[in-house]
């Protein structure tokens, strides 16, 4: 990886998912050095709108947190994803009162809910955008 990795606060970051699947939790939990905020693997952000947004690493976001991290290293998502999908997903989280990463603290739940209640939702949500662009 050839971006540039920085530091940044947890606090100052949009999430732009609800839950955190408990099984991918406690997998990354193992492999995380709770001493180290630099151990963790850089986790891809992006400006939309005013804000600063977690583009994918929610899990290792959120596993930060729990070992009491402020800071965690990111860099600049540069690939062109569908943004359109990132704003909803940020609205729905706005929506619910999920502004940090500690927000999700009590939006950790086992895989099988997590399909039902994440990825459903998202599929959901992708057809309706592209019968809205087909329009």
């Amino acid at each position: 990886m050839n971006k540039k990795v920085f530091m940044m606060k947890l606090s100052e970051i949009q999430p732009s998912q609800l839950y955190i699947c408990s099984e991918k939790l406690s997998e990354v939990m193992k492999a995380f050095d709770a001493n180290n905020p630099e151990s963790i693997e850089p986790i891809p952000i992006k400006k939309l709108g005013g804000d600063i947004i977690f583009v994918d690493g929610h899990t290792r976001a959120f596993a930060a947190f729990l070992c009491g991290f402020s800071e965690v290293p990111v860099y600049w998502e540069d690939e062109e994803l569908d943004w359109d999908a990132y704003e909803i997903c940020v609205e729905w989280c706005k929506s619910e009162g999920i502004r940090t990463i500690a927000d999700l603290k009590n939006r950790v739940v086992p895989q099988s809910e997590y399909e039902i209640l994440w990825y459903e939702r998202c599929e959901k949500m992708q057809r309706e955008l592209e019968e809205k662009r087909k329009k």
